[in-house]
């Protein structure tokens, strides 16, 4: 989980956060010089860590998160693999994504920080209804499966695989 991530190395882990409150879900507004990006909270994987370990520390840096406080674990829901050239770059990026699901009470929503906390940018976190975002351009592309990861029911019997982002179906912004 140490490899670039690029060209034709080792693919390396993300794991990444719906976080879902009233039917909205939590999203990093980002603007690129092709249009907004929204991206699920989150970040690679890195070295001797877990992926549960990961994601408490990615939502901890960029929204001061601490899944410790909330009233269930997140669940992983999601896998999507990703193999993109970035604008600009010959090799494509390369990740396979870790979708976890989780449900915030009033308190915590409340608490979630306004902008990113880890980048000079600041970026803005929204909450949009599901129904909405579903139709963005998300990072990862999750769009088509958004409904269910809202769901409070989450017996779903593992993660599901969705298709991969390829350059076919996903173009970076």
């Amino acid at each position: 989980m140490t490899s670039s991530g690029t060209g034709s190395g080792p693919v390396r882990v993300r794991v990444c956060a719906v976080l879902v409150h009233d039917g909205r879900v939590c999203l990093i507004r980002r603007q690129r010089p092709a249009g907004a990006q929204l991206s699920l909270t989150g970040g690679v994987v890195e070295e001797g860590e877990d992926p549960t370990g990961a994601l408490r520390r990615e939502l901890l840096e960029e929204l001061r998160l601490d899944l410790a406080v909330l009233p269930a674990p997140p669940v992983l829901r999601f896998v999507q693999d990703h193999s993109t050239p970035r604008p600009g770059e010959d090799e494509p990026l390369r990740r396979r994504h870790l979708v976890f699901t989780a449900h915030l009470p009033d308190d915590l929503v409340e608490a979630v920080a306004q902008a990113e906390q880890d980048t000079p940018d600041r970026a803005p976190v929204v909450w949009l209804p599901a129904t909405d975002a579903a139709g963005l351009h998300l990072y990862p592309a999750i769009g088509a499966v958004l409904g269910q990861a809202v769901r409070t029911d989450t017996a779903t019997g593992g993660p599901v695989l969705l298709p991969a982002m390829t350059g076919a179906s996903y173009q970076w912004r």
